[in-house]
């Protein structure tokens, strides 16, 4: 397969969506510049105004906030074929709360704000998928802060182990266990006891 057809498929993934023709995933496709990063950069800082989103072709990227006492916490993972994005900042256009770092080398392709807004408003199914997506976001988010309640941390460890394995692979432990809400003990006392098992 072609570079122009493997991007036009991952394209077709990433924004998939019925009423997006042909034509109009080439002019998404022409609305992105594919950038490159590299193992721990940054590339949304507190208190910046986020610009821009990404879909992720390959590589890790974590979310990150300091706490009260002043600690680093994981709020998400992204990866492959996911969209890197601080979505309150980009579209309420305010100082993003949120660090974005990316955790392994990877390949993205970013989008700007101003040109997302001129293809979300001239092309259909494009704004379609959006709303789709956005409340796909919400159901998600939604349902981790009701599984940070309900779950136990070995239930929680577990589900990050099914729904993103590579999370496990390729992540340090101390990132993994600020997301689930847990120390570093405690993670090391979880993943012992599975062992085990």
């Amino acid at each position: 397969m072609n570079t122009e057809s493997k991007t036009q498929n991952f394209f077709e993934k990433v924004y998939s969506h019925p009423s997006i023709s042909k034509e109009d995933y080439a002019n998404i496709i022409n609305s992105h510049t594919k950038v490159a990063f590299k193992k721990n950069d940054i590339i949304l800082k507190e208190g910046e105004i986020s610009n821009a989103y990404y879909l992720i072709e390959n590589g890790l990227f974590r979310s990150s906030v300091i706490n009260f006492n002043g600690n680093e916490i994981t709020t998400d993972f992204f990866g492959q074929n996911q969209i890197l994005i601080e979505v309150a900042s980009l579209f309420l256009r305010t100082p993003s709360k949120e660090n974005i770092q990316a955790l392994t080398d990877g390949s993205v392709w970013r989008i700007g704000f101003d040109t997302f807004q001129t293809i979300f408003n001239s092309i259909d199914g494009f704004a379609e998928w959006g709303r789709t997506w956005m409340s796909t976001q919400l159901f998600t988010s939604k349902q981790r802060a009701l599984n940070m309640l309900t779950l136990s941390a070995t239930d929680r460890y577990l589900m990050l182990i099914k729904e993103q394995p590579q999370i496990i692979k390729e992540v340090p432990l101390k990132y993994i266990a600020t997301y689930l809400g847990i120390t570093d003990t405690s993670l090391s006392r979880i993943r012992k006891e599975l062992s085990l098992k």
